[in-house]
């Protein structure tokens, strides 16, 4: 193929499995932990070979010693432009979903899409897992101020009442209502409007949705002494509810276990009553330059197996399988997790990633830029968004001229 990085032959029975997210399958014990064991096991005649991201075998170490890998996990929302395609690893599996009668439909629709709108309207990669948002709540804190528990399907406005009366300053200690990132909050918004423009090379963040995604969050962080801080701080025991992603949230109460936690399902918008936050999902992909496509493929199909997907949601990864089996299975494996109301991640529907036609010019939307204009220098919503709109143009048209020398753009 032209311009293709060479390859250097492999074993007919080697799987080449190349992790670049997620970052923890570096540790080799939670990759053989979580993958290798089980696809030797099911696959005893193959050799297995990984290799995690890391300094010295990053993409472009592992292409110039001419060793492709097999597979690909990696961030599939970000990383299908900022690094599959940039290397000129896409491979259309849509075929071999024909081949082998893969059923799509049995993937979440949420996170299947974020596979279809980074796939130029092929099928570049199919989930592996996914990265929910989830609400944290300290039990503690809502029973000393005497307020009920956050019920599943809460909406944004009770939220707010609720983040009001439990921001409360008792002697020295000040107790937070409610702490989310703001710029993760916008991101991943739930209803689905989009930062990029869905039929144009430009922003498109000056919506009136885009105000009212904006406005709803901001006025938590008016409640006086409810200041933004990291979700991170919620160890300290003062903080009424986080909303975090799943990783994040349970790594923070991990940290203090005498937390007196459990979880609900994130609030809602009134006109988008069963959509929690769009996922952020790792994805698997095969390589262009792979020889060992449909032995990959199967391995994939098998990692998206009911049986495999049920070990993984005992250890407290979240599966794109909308299998209410693997789902009850979830956390079963964990004993300090015993009790929690894990229903809850399950009661909302992911929103969708909004689609964008194919051929457009890919930017990392500057939320940080729109939230610190309101932060850090007290904008209105409007006149932030707006910067935030106009800084994405600029990078958009940047970007586009970088490409056109064949160079690599910082706003990717």
């Amino acid at each position: 193929m032209d311009n293709q990085p060479e390859t250097v032959d492999a074993p007919d029975n080697e799987v080449f499995i190349f992790t670049a997210w997620p970052a923890f399958y570096v540790d080799e014990a939670i990759f053989e932990e979580q993958v290798g064991q089980y696809v030797k096991k099911k696959f005893p005649d193959i050799t297995l070979k990984h290799v995690a991201w890391n300094d010295g075998t990053r993409y472009e170490d592992l292409i110039a010693k001419g060793t492709i890998p097999d597979i690909v996990f990696d961030d599939i929302g970000r990383n299908t432009y900022r690094q599959i395609k940039k290397f000129k690893l896409e491979y259309d599996m849509s075929d071999l979903v024909k081949k082998y009668n893969f059923d799509t439909s049995k993937l979440n629709p949420s996170d299947l899409q974020h596979s279809l709108n980074t796939s130029d309207g092929k099928l570049y990669s199919l989930p592996f897992n996914t990265n929910d948002y989830v609400l944290v709540y300290n039990k503690d804190v809502f029973d000393k101020f005497g307020a009920d528990y956050p019920k599943d399907g809460m909406t944004w406005d009770q939220a707010y009442e609720l983040a009001k009366k439990l921001t409360r300053q008792e002697g020295d200690t000040t107790y937070k209502g409610f702490q989310m990132n703001p710029a993760h909050y916008m991101r991943f918004n739930q209803l689905s409007e989009p930062a990029l423009d869905p039929n144009e090379e430009k922003a498109a963040m000056t919506s009136d949705n885009w105000l009212k995604i904006v406005n709803n969050i901001r006025r938590f962080y008016e409640i006086p002494g409810n200041q933004l801080v990291k979700t991170n701080d919620f160890v300290q025991g003062n903080i009424a509810m986080i909303v975090d992603s799943m990783e994040n949230a349970f790594r923070i109460v991990n940290e203090n276990k005498d937390i007196n936690f459990d979880i609900s399902s994130v609030p809602v918008f009134p006109e988008a009553p069963d959509s929690k936050f769009q996922p952020s999902t790792n994805g698997m992909f095969i390589t262009q330059q792979s020889d060992n496509k449909d032995l990959a493929f199967q391995v994939i199909a098998y990692l998206l197996s009911s049986e495999y997907q049920t070990e993984l949601s005992k250890q407290g990864v979240l599966s794109p399988l909308a299998d209410p089996a693997v789902q009850q299975a979830f956390g079963k494996g964990i004993p300090e997790w015993n009790g929690k109301h894990f229903e809850s991640l399950f009661y909302l529907k992911g929103a969708k990633p909004p689609a964008r036609k194919p051929g457009l010019t890919y930017i990392y939307a500057q939320m940080d830029l729109a939230w610190n204009s309101i932060a850090k220098e007290s904008k209105d919503t409007q006149t932030a968004l707006r910067i935030a709109n106009e800084s994405m143009d600029k990078a958009i048209q940047e970007t586009i001229a970088v490409h056109k020398q064949g160079g690599d753009s910082p706003h990717e």
